[in-house]
């Protein structure tokens, strides 16, 4: 398949200066083909794990997860997955799942049975996190991880050494130097070109900014929200302003993303937004995501910690999300977003949101971008190959979003032409374009598609048959109607709106045929007259 060359420059260039916050995904919605919902035309696979809840190494596809966090991928092309309830960091590399940081094996269990973490510094394989999840990599091949349990920022340089960069396992919000600073269950971490670290500090509803000398500092105001969660008892919820940085508030913001000019992109996960840090002027501004409550002067029902989540594509500003947490920045400008409770990829793009993949109902289908389904998805990321990776948390895998392409070899022509996947189907006669239906001559393409084709006349009724397996579908000249066919089973006659007919003695069926009867994905590329079967 044609790469996606854009992606894949601007990918390693992003890797290697500015390890996740940037994704190279150039050109993403430029470049790509659309199908008929005007989606971006992927394929979804499975990148690493095997769904099973536990901790196993090698094979990618074979290895398991716990509700992996996040990823990020590296300068040298791996791929590194915040495995967040094993409390680890693995590693995934020529198809190979290692552990990075922390304990190869799980060393205690709590009383429900899940692994136990901990707050360890020093060489990678002795060392202990809890509950890691937001992932960073800067130029110099130092990895950053938002260590959420720990309530810390840790460190692990070039060298394999785990440090603890800022925090000290006592949740709090209190800036300073190193262990002098309190975080409050920090779900993300960025780094900036300059090496600047910000953390989406969730717990506290603040962002957060170590800079270079290891200062910690607080950059928007803490939210003073406070609601009744029983009676009697009061706790602090996050709050919704937008305006100055010094004055904005958040609500448990849990994803972060370093854009072109080095402005924050933050996913303030409580508030259904995305907003928008940006520096040179010290304001923050809300670009996608909206709802109030019934009274249209409040995003908070009464006594509620968050704003309701919703599902709506669309204008940037009326779109609405559920949970947004993971985000990555594209050259192009957009912004995909991993919005967790629609089991969704969104992506944001000149004040628009559409889904890439996967709709509000969880499961864990491949397939094309309209049959994916995910369940909870947490972060995403670009891979140097242009492929999106997603951490489909509980799912336990990573995901692969592959943009489609059109195979290299496609005759430039006028000519109608079908591609099957990334194959371009030959035929000893051409397809054609029939009262706006595209025809095409059915054994090449059945043969394409594992099918053994057959043929019968009898009586004048001529037939054809399409066998694959134990199905059978039966089709019938200048007739419209097909029969579908599968022992111990009713025979199942289905109404079509284009006969097939024989011409130079070639039988002709509309390619649509083929999406609706035998289950798969027809497009029709008008730029390069083209049918794509997926």
């Amino acid at each position: 398949m044609k790469p996606f060359k854009k992606i894949v420059v601007s990918s390693l260039l992003a890797a290697a200066l500015l390890g996740s916050s940037v994704a190279g995904a150039a050109g993403l919605k430029a470049d790509a083909l659309l199908n008929v919902d005007g989606r971006i035309m992927a394929d979804i696979t499975t990148y690493a794990g095997i769904g099973d809840f536990n901790l196993k190494n090698g094979n990618a596809l074979n290895a398991t997860f716990r509700s992996p966090g996040s990823i990020v991928v590296l300068a040298d092309g791996s791929v590194l997955v915040a495995d967040t309830r094993d409390h680890v960091i693995r590693k995934i590399s020529a198809g190979q799942v290692s552990t990075f940081a922390g304990p190869e094996l799980v060393v205690t269990f709590n009383e429900q049975g899940f692994p136990e973490g901990g707050l360890l510094d020093g060489q990678a394989s002795e060392s202990f996190f809890n509950e890691p999840m937001g992932l960073a990599a800067d130029a110099k091949g130092n990895v950053y991880v938002a260590d959420a349990g720990n309530n810390a920022i840790r460190k692990i340089d070039s060298k394999g050494k785990v440090t603890t960069l800022a925090g000290n396992g006592v949740f709090g919000l209190v800036d300073g130097e190193g262990g002098a600073a309190r975080f409050n269950h920090p779900s993300d971490v960025v780094a900036a070109a300059d090496g600047t670290l910000y953390v989406a500090d969730t717990k506290n509803n603040v962002i957060r900014k170590i800079s270079l000398d290891g200062k910690v500092s607080t950059l928007n105001s803490a939210s003073d929200r406070a609601i009744q969660v029983r009676p009697g008892a009061a706790v602090i919820a996050g709050d919704y302003k937008d305006g100055s940085l010094k004055e904005a508030k958040f609500n448990e913001p849990s994803g972060l993303a370093v854009d072109s000019k080095g402005n924050l992109f933050v996913s303030d996960t409580g508030n259904q937004r995305i907003r928008y840090i940006d520096f040179s002027l010290g304001v923050v501004t809300t670009v996608a995501g909206s709802g109030m409550e019934v009274d249209g002067k409040s995003l908070f029902a009464a006594n509620a910690l968050y704003a309701a989540g919703d599902y709506a594509d669309g204008d940037a500003l009326k779109a609405k999300f559920d949970f947004p947490k993971g985000i990555a920045v594209t050259s192009e400008g957009g912004l995909l977003i991993a919005d967790s409770l629609n089991h969704a990829v969104r992506y944001l793009l000149n004040g628009k949101v559409s889904t890439l993949t996967g709709t509000i109902e969880t499961g864990e289908t491949n397939g094309v971008e309209g049959e994916a389904r995910f369940n909870n998805p947490s972060n995403v990321a670009v891979a140097g190959d242009g492929t999106i990776l997603v951490a489909d948390a509980f799912n336990n895998k990573i995901r692969q979003i592959t943009p489609y392409q059109l195979p290299q070899s496609l005759p430039v022509n006028d000519s109608v032409k079908v591609v099957h996947r990334d194959s371009v189907i030959k035929f000893e006669v051409q397809p054609e374009i029939v009262n706006g239906r595209t025809m095409v001559p059915v054994r090449a393409i059945s043969e394409a598609l594992g099918y053994e084709v057959t043929y019968s006349n009898v009586n004048g009724a001529r037939t054809v048959q399409l066998k694959k397996g134990n199905v059978t579908i039966e089709l019938y000249i200048d007739k419209t109607g097909i029969k579908r066919m599968e022992p111990n089973k009713p025979d199942v006659s289905l109404a079509t709106d284009a006969a097939p007919y024989i011409k130079k003695d070639n039988t002709y069926v509309p390619v649509r045929f083929f999406a609706e009867q035998i289950g798969k994905d027809v497009q029709w590329d008008q730029q390069h007259r083209t049918a794509i079967i997926r």
